[in-house]
């Protein structure tokens, strides 16, 4: 979802499965650029336990991801102990990475919920020498063997062009994530700036909600009775934002069919399976779909890859993503997360269709 979702923070066709090869350098080298540093100078030489520490639970992104954590380290050949809720509190989290390390784990997979507080956490690791896996947000300073996230710019310009294309002119509303975290900014600022310079006829509204359903609801439901005439909008993460907001046009009798008049075309992010069944309905138009199965898939490969001393460069992967190098240096492998409407909602492939 966003970098948190429900309550603070939280998004594909389900990626191919990789599979774990006999020779691990093999396996590394067809993704991306990789070099090879000193076999276990970090971590546990490619063994040992891996700590999982999760930002909340209450949103039904987050709660896939921990169902395909444990399956997808089994896949990978990781041996990870049962996942940590920090219950969307920065400083738990900071707390939980201590808990972890002080249990001897040789690598730690972590979905931040503060781009800038989880620093004090990466320290921590860092001094202890164990390589850290951040997950759907990247951190704004530390050490970090790899980010792995969908491009959050991306998301912003989609739903920006997918209202664009359906609204000529009229008032937008973006529900936006926490602006501290990473996501937050980007889908804010991308879709800001998307709508700005192609679609100047739409003026953006913006509900801060820092990804609490309670704020959306109540913020979307004041801006409502001030513009009774908003046309889209947009939804920073689904698993937060998609009951509120449903919930609000309904109790004031704005919650149309889509192709019907006075529908409000509404695009979000997640790709959760209620936001599939809302657009099978036609109460909303359409997704952005998070791989929450590649991010578990791919941070079990990395912290392994990271625990054996592997290192990365940019470029290409072999699972239709690209490393890109972020400010400070931090890797970031950037999945792809595609545009679910009507046309693909059924698509087999996509990750939350295969959620029981």
């Amino acid at each position: 979802m966003p970098g948190r979702t429900v309550g603070k923070r939280n998004r594909v066709r389900i990626v191919a499965a990789v599979a774990v090869a006999a020779s691990a350098s093999l396996a590394l080298a067809a993704c991306g650029s990789t070099k090879d540093t000193a076999s276990g100078s970090t971590g546990g030489g490619g063994t040992g336990k891996v700590g999982v520490i999760l930002p909340l639970l209450t949103s039904p992104f987050w709660q896939s991801y921990n169902d395909y954590v444990p399956k997808m380290a089994k896949s990978e050949g990781v041996d990870a102990l049962k996942t940590v809720n920090s219950n969307s509190d920065p400083s738990q989290q900071i707390t939980d990475i201590d808990n972890q390390l002080n249990q001897g784990v040789k690598g730690l997979v972590v979905a931040p919920l503060d781009s800038a507080a989880i620093e004090a956490g990466l320290k921590q690791a860092e001094r202890k020498g164990v390589p850290v896996v951040a997950v759907d947000v990247a951190p704004d300073k530390g050490k970090v063997a790899m980010v792995v996230r969908a491009d959050n710019v991306a998301y912003g310009t989609k739903a920006c062009d997918y209202l664009g294309a359906h609204i000529t002119s009229g008032k937008v509303v973006q529900i936006m994530g926490d602006l501290a975290s990473v996501n937050g900014r980007d889908r804010s600022e991308a879709f800001r700036s998307c709508v700005k310079k192609k679609y100047p006829k739409l003026k953006v509204l913006e509900i801060p909600a820092k990804w609490e359903s309670d704020t959306a609801a109540s913020k979307l439901d004041t801006l409502l009775n001030a513009n009774p005439d908003i046309k889209g909008i947009y939804l920073q993460a689904g698993g937060v934002y998609l009951a509120p907001t449903l919930q609000t046009l309904k109790s004031k009798h704005l919650l149309k069919a889509a192709g019907g008049k006075g529908h409000i075309v509404i695009v979000s992010n997640d790709g959760i399976p209620q936001e599939f069944e809302a657009i099978r309905k036609g109460e909303i138009d359409a997704t952005v779909s998070q791989p929450a199965d590649a991010y578990a898939k791919y941070g079990m490969y990395y912290i392994k890859a990271a625990m054996q001393g592997k290192t990365f460069r940019p470029g290409p992967t072999d699972h239709d993503s690209t490393i890109v190098k972020l400010p400070g240096g931090i890797l970031e492998d950037q999945l792809p997360a595609p545009l679910v409407t009507k046309d693909n909602v059924d698509d087999p492939k996509l990750w939350g269709n295969t959620v029981k």
